[in-house]
C-alpha cells in the first residue's frame, strides 16, 4: 500500500488487484480530485478483470473507501454514506 502526502492532502491507496482504495483528505477542495483519481485506478483494474462495479463509501468527512462490489453492476459506480 502506498501513501502520498501533498499540500495538506493524504491519499492512501490499497492494492488495485484486490479492488480496494482508501482516500483520506483534510482539504475539502481536493476531495473530488482524489476520488476521481482513485475511481480511475479501480476502473482500469476492473476492465482487465471484468469483475464487479465500484462502491464508494463515505465513512466520515475526509475518509472514503472505493472497492469492487458484486452488488454494483459491472461498469457502474455507486455511492453510499455510513451513518
Amino acid at each position: 500500500m502506498g501513501a502520498h502526502s501533498l499540500e495538506g492532502k493524504l491519499f492512501i491507496m490499497g492494492s488495485q488487484s484486490t479492488g480496494y482504495v482508501e482516500v483520506l483528505v483534510n482539504r475539502p477542495g481536493l476531495l473530488n480530485e482524489l476520488l476521481d483519481d482513485a475511481e480511475v485506478a479501480l476502473r482500469q483494474a476492473a476492465m482487465t478483470q471484468r469483475c464487479a462495479g465500484i462502491l464508494v463509501t463515505r465513512h466520515y468527512p475526509g475518509r472514503y473507501t472505493l472497492e469492487f462490489s458484486d452488488t454494483v453492476p459491472f461498469g457502474e459506480t455507486w455511492e453510499q454514506t455510513l451513518s
